[in-house]
């Protein structure tokens, strides 16, 4: 039935968004593409899966020790791939570099901690209970999950446009050093954004390791590749746009999958992503930004 694959589309849609949510923040404030997002996402997972066997803390907990950890793995990436080329003026590529290399070690370090096993939730972690209505299926884990990724999302839109923090840091975004002179810190800026992100993959990894009951250390790198076409998708930057480029992508591939073919999936989701920037080259939300010289005789 169409209804129910498009209902499993908006639930695979928002594990997308939640995960991109992060890893647009990161890129609207700073510019620069954290390659590391996906190995702090495992990590969260991690957390998360063992704050429930080793600690046998109950999944709410659990839930928010993985967004405290994935929010401080976050922080210390920053802080020892990032800062130090920012504050030397260093070019965006070598940033890129820097936070593909340290994501290396936090995969390596969860390749150590779990022997290269794949991980997994007790069952009775989260209560098996299915819903009916209207002919269609849906678990209490799908319906979780969607409101977890809208709610963190809304809340997240909430913080950038309706607090003070938020507007400094959509300033620092647009530019640093004016936003210094009006009084503003960046560095803090840089320090709540890189949390923020971090907690949100945190919640990610804890959510889409027990959609599939699994908890690996290269868990983060599919959807790391996945998080590149919501955010051009939705938009450079664009909160909102990760939000809806998330689910769109979601919709399109469960369907797909459904009455195509699986191996044709990611050529339809590429045809896509395709043909939106030929129409819109800045994505469905973003901007896009002209330089303009002027040449003086």
């Amino acid at each position: 039935m169409l209804a129910q694959q498009f209902l499993n589309g908006l639930v695979t849609g928002s594990t997308y968004a939640l995960f991109a949510l992060g890893f647009t923040l990161v890129f609207g404030v700073l510019h620069v593409l954290n390659l590391a997002h996906g190995a702090v996402f495992m990590a969260g997972a991690f957390a998360g899966l063992y704050a429930v066997t080793a600690a046998g803390l109950p999944l709410p907990l659990a839930l928010l020790l993985a967004m405290l950890a994935g929010g401080l793995i976050s922080v210390a990436v920053d802080w020892l791939a990032l800062r130090p080329l920012r504050q030397r003026g260093a070019a965006e590529f070598a940033a890129i570099i820097s936070s593909l290399g340290i994501a290396q070690v936090l995969m390596s370090a969860g390749q150590a901690i779990s022997q290269t096993q794949i991980m997994r939730f007790p069952f009775g972690t989260f209560p098996v209970v299915v819903h009916q209505f209207w002919g269609l299926r849906i678990s209490l884990l799908q319906i979780v999950i969607l409101a977890l990724s809208l709610l963190l999302a809304l809340a997240l839109l909430l913080f950038l446009f309706r607090t003070d923090f938020g507007r400094q840091l959509r300033a620092v975004a647009i530019s640093a050093r004016t936003s210094a002179l009006l009084g503003v810190r960046p560095g803090v800026v840089y320090f709540l954004t890189f949390f923020i992100s971090g907690a949100l993959a945190g919640a990610a990894g804890v959510v889409i390791g027990l959609a599939f009951n699994s908890v690996h250390f290269l868990m983060g790198e599919p959807y790391l590749l996945r998080a590149f076409v919501v955010i051009v998708l939705g938009g450079l930057g664009s909160i909102g746009g990760a939000l809806v480029g998330g689910l769109l992508l979601g919709l399109v591939q469960t369907v797909a999958i459904s009455y195509l073919s699986s191996s044709l999936s990611d050529a339809i989701i590429y045809s896509l992503l395709f043909g939106v920037l030929l129409l819109r080259p800045s994505g469905l939300f973003g901007k896009l930004h002209i330089e303009t010289r002027v040449v003086r005789a």
